[in-house]
């Protein structure tokens, strides 16, 4: 018989050990849990260790309001900070872990939280009181590469994944008008860095970079550089490395 290894990660420890008994009751499934998403990181990896790992993570949509987890902050692909830490985790165990399935667990139905779940790689969205041979069914259907959503959700969840297409779509061409430097000083302000920084950064002046800054600005249409770094994340800018990255110093006099 194959068995199906379940990871539970809820910081409810009176439904995360219900949940985690009813799935051991089922003669194919072992099932493990966690509180938290670093309790869950460290399963994952010390279960990728020994040489066994998990099939499917059932997460709690509101794990707590977390920051990403540290593959997301290095890869640049940390949600923003109205995302929950269930979602954080989902995503970076896509990142760290991509054999695993996930399913999010939610006390209602959202269909823009269920539409960032399935951006960050989720393969289910399940009410968290569903019955449990539905729960079964979506854990051995995401096995099968399925992707399982409440059918009252999916009208809700394509609206919502059909208007972040062309949120990125606009945000990519708004990116695209940048110059090479503009886009270096943008992926600057993506990682966080001042004016003062990015000049010592890439060997200009200070009134050089101010003015690239702006020159970004305008382009992008916004009046801020919060603005100006959420839109580029949309895009996909990635951040500048804060270390180990060559620059490149010619024609820096722009």
């Amino acid at each position: 018989m194959v068995r199906i290894r379940v990871l539970v990660v809820d910081d409810h420890r009176i439904f995360a050990e219900s949940l985690a008994a009813a799935l051991a009751a089922e003669p194919d499934v072992d099932v493990s849990a966690a509180g938290s998403g670093p309790a869950a990181s460290r399963c994952l990896e010390r279960a990728a260790a020994e040489g066994r790992r998990f099939d499917v993570l059932l997460v709690d949509a509101d794990l707590g309001a977390g920051a990403a987890v540290p593959a997301q902050r290095e890869a640049g692909t940390a949600p923003p900070p109205s995302v929950s830490d269930g979602i954080a985790l989902v995503a970076g165990v896509r990142v760290a872990h991509p054999g695993v399935r996930t399913v999010v667990l939610a006390e209602r139905d959202d269909p823009r939280r269920a539409a960032l779940a399935l951006q960050a790689g989720a393969s289910g969205w399940v009410a968290k009181d569903c019955s449990l041979s539905r729960l079964l069914a979506v854990v051995r259907g995401v096995l099968r590469e399925e992707t399982h959503l409440p059918p009252a959700l999916l009208t809700g969840v394509l609206r919502e994944l059909t208007a972040a297409r062309k949120h990125r779509s606009d945000s990519e061409r708004l990116v695209e008008s940048l110059t090479p430097r503009e886009h270096e000083v943008l992926r600057c302000m993506v990682a966080g860095l001042g004016r003062k920084d990015v000049a010592a950064r890439l060997f200009l002046s200070p009134h050089t970079v101010r003015t690239h800054m702006q020159n970004v600005l305008g382009k992008l249409g916004v009046h801020s550089t919060l603005a100006a770094v959420a839109l580029a994340r949309r895009a996909g800018v990635r951040p500048a490395e804060l270390s180990g990255d060559v620059v490149e110093r010619s024609g820096q006099l722009a």
